[in-house]
């Protein structure tokens, strides 16, 4: 499970984001619980799970790998994660590096 910081400015958004996110970068519905926790399946992905975080102010991943997938599937699908937590957060990659690092180094 993996927490994300939403850039601000995303976080009034974040519940309809999140949902849109996963259907553009995905092309698929996904399936919500009534605790607001929505579920896809795709590629590589044997389950990927996202909910809202403490306040709104964070995205929450959980994921569940398939094994059995091949290389360029493996690749389409971290392309598309990628791109998905761009969309949702408003962060590039190379910026949640970065807000992870900070993140270790205040816990320490």
């Amino acid at each position: 499970m993996q927490e994300y910081q939403i850039k601000r400015g995303y976080t009034k958004s974040l519940a309809e984001s999140m949902v849109q996110g996963l259907r553009d970068q995905f092309g698929t519905e996904p399936v919500a619980s009534g605790d607001g926790h929505y579920t896809i399946t795709y590629g590589a992905l044997r389950r990927l799970e996202v909910w809202s975080g403490a306040a709104g102010k964070t995205l929450i991943v959980d994921t569940e790998a398939n094994k059995d997938t091949d290389d360029e599937t493996i690749i389409d699908t971290n392309r598309r994660f990628r791109n998905y937590l761009q969309q949702v957060t408003g962060f590039t990659a190379k910026e949640r590096a970065k807000k992870a690092q900070q993140a270790v180094k205040g816990s320490e």
